[in-house]
């Protein structure tokens, strides 16, 4: 259906809610309206300095918008990491709670308890870095100009909207048709606005090294295809006394350069030219800050622990593929994984084992035995889930970290023998006599590592898991298309999944290629869970079929968990200083600074 577009004057439409300075996904927003500024800022750093970032990779583009080099386009024009520098969105979220929105470009918000419509009344103070204001004509034109020309998931933010009008001079409203969830209006207040005005509709699907005009508080001075581009504050920058933006931006220069590999990034943090560097491999951790400026104190490491959820990276396995359509084989797949030798022999003992898809958090489903509210949910389903996972005690087996621990490989083999396996000859056949092999696909040297280790102790059950670790466009070529056996990938977790969710094990994803249904899941009950996660009225609710979903998917054995450090590292130029106060989501990099300023 089109997108109906008119203008409105609306004095007392029914529905109509009184305008707010926040929306909160689930309950309130923690902060008043006369709020002067969160939690997590220095409110009084002096603006100054600058700052590099490097990334490994490449650029040939400046628009994030657009299809055509999705995966190369410039960083920091439009960055949750580093910062949206030169677009904005209409709310600014807050990084210390769940899933909470405060005013940038639009003023105030109204919409009504059953969240039929959303309208954003827009800040008159609000302007493009070239003067002009931001007008709902930039709304309207952003949304439709995203929908017809836009990646995904910019493209399908109008799925859900059966009206887009303008209201009175500043508003614009989104009223939603029966495709929209509780979550959408939040979704189209995270949206990036761009300028009618400054760009060319037929040009906009072409890939751009051009300047973007936009909203935010830098502009792009500088580019080397491939190489660094270069942002500068704009000391005009409209927003920068708002309460959501008091505290950020503080750099008058911030470069993002580009390295091949990250060893050769690291190497150019060590020599000073780059002044933060993110870093997740715990062996590097511990060993690898021995030069010169780490040993001299001009480079610090940094550390916190952020409240959110862990997140499910491990071994997935193509259920689209037969042999892996069975439950019991795939809980003896998963079973047979020595995490705590994977661990000692390869990490130093770094991480600790994933046992929910939202372990750290309320979310998750361990140690919480299922309530009235799940099992009213789940239904006849209920037998569907284990146990120990109903009742919140299930852990995976913790062994000896010989790589052979001859009990779990007892219990991993009574389930072979339950999905109706044997070992015979010294390799495992299913009742056909038909041997069980299939290919792990990695795409690095540290997947091929991991894989290697499972390879060694799927070998002692006589089960034959091949190898084959392919490049960066084969990978993605094949993981598009579901191509594969088993990979390894990351399921990220947030306090507020919903649409993401859907990406990842909904029924209508599992033959939409480029979808990340990576274990091709298509059950009516978890679409059930999903879609009562989706509607959630309540924070109760809404925490109640969370962990509904994360029991369903333990339940099913669709991944092998693997592991996750519950910290975040960072290291930097002892120069680039920080906020004492780490939110909820860890460090936010808009909100340091450089202490040269001071």
């Amino acid at each position: 259906m089109a997108v109906a577009v008119s203008m409105l004057c609306l004095a007392a439409t029914p529905g109509f809610a009184a305008p707010v300075h926040g929306i909160a996904m689930h309950g309130e927003p923690a902060l008043p309206p006369d709020y002067k500024h969160f939690s997590y800022v220095n409110p009084d750093v002096k603006k100054g300095g600058r700052i590099a970032y490097g990334v490994v990779g490449t650029f040939d583009n400046l628009n994030p918008f657009i299809l055509k080099s999705m995966r190369t386009t410039a960083r920091g024009v439009w960055d949750p990491e580093f910062g949206n520098l030169v677009y904005e969105s209409l709310l600014q979220r807050s990084r210390d709670e769940a899933f909470t929105m405060y005013g940038l470009l639009a003023e105030t918000v109204e919409w009504d308890d059953d969240r039929t419509f959303v309208q954003f009344n827009l800040n008159p103070k609000a302007r493009w870095s070239d003067g002009e204001p931001v007008t709902p004509e930039d709304v309207i034109f952003t949304f439709q100009l995203l929908r017809d020309k836009g990646r995904t998931p910019f493209n399908r933010r109008l799925e859900s909207v059966a009206k887009l009008e303008k209201v009175g001079e500043r508003g614009v409203r989104f009223t939603f048709n029966d495709k929209a969830d509780r979550e959408i209006p939040l979704l189209l207040a995270l949206s990036p606005i761009l300028p009618k005005h400054a760009i060319d509709v037929e040009t906009f699907e072409r890939t751009s090294l051009a300047a973007p005009l936009g909203s935010g508080p830098y502009r792009v001075t500088q580019v080397k295809p491939g190489e660094k581009v270069v942002f500068v504050r704009n000391p005009d920058y409209w927003a920068k006394d708002l309460p959501s933006k008091i505290g950020f931006d503080n750099y008058d220069e911030i470069s993002v350069e580009y390295f091949l590999q990250d060893n050769t990034l690291f190497e150019a943090f060590k020599k000073g030219e780059i002044d933060l560097y993110q870093e997740g491999n715990p062996t590097k951790w511990a060993r690898g800050y021995d030069f010169p400026a780490a040993v001299s104190g001009a480079v610090v490491k940094d550390a916190a622990k952020p409240k959110t959820p862990s997140g499910m990276l491990g071994f997935v396995f193509n259920t689209r593929r037969p042999v892996f359509q069975n439950r019991e084989l795939r809980k003896a797949l998963t079973l047979a994984f020595d995490f705590e030798w994977v661990n000692r022999s390869l990490f130093e003992n770094a991480y600790k084992r994933t046992e929910s898809y939202w372990q750290n958090s309320e979310l998750s489903s361990m140690g919480v035995p299922a309530d009235a509210r799940e099992r009213e949910i789940v239904g006849t389903a209920i037998s569907r889930i284990e146990p120990d996972i109903l009742a919140g005690t299930h852990l995976l087996p913790k062994t000896d970290g010989s790589g052979r621990d001859r009990k779990v490989l007892r219990e991993a083999m009574d389930y072979f023998e339950k999905a109706g396996y044997a070992i015979k000859g010294g390799r495992m056949v299913d009742a056909s006599g038909k041997p069980l092999t299939f290919e792990i696909m990695t795409q690095n040297a540290d997947q091929e590592k991991l894989a290697l280790a499972y390879q060694r102790f799927l070998k002692a059950l006589g089960v034959s898991a091949g190898i084959r670790t392919v490049d960066d466009s084969q990978y993605q070529s094949r993981s598009q298309t579901f191509d594969y056996d088993v990979i390894i990938r990351a399921f990220p977790s947030s306090l507020s999944p919903g649409v993401d969710q859907i990406s990842y094990w909904s029924s209508i994803t599992r033959d939409r290629q480029g979808s990340s249904n990576f274990a091709g899941l298509a059950d009516p009950d978890v679409d059930r869970i999903l879609e009562a996660m989706l509607n959630a009225r309540t924070a109760e609710d809404f925490r109640s079929a969370v962990r509904l979903h994360d029991r369903m998917l333990l339940s099913g054995y669709y991944v092998v968990p693997l592991y996750h450090l519950g910290e975040q590292w960072v290291a930097h130029s002892k120069r680039i200083a920080r906020p004492e106060t780490v939110p909820l989501y860890g460090f936010q990099f808009p909100t340091w600074w450089d202490e040269r300023a001071q």
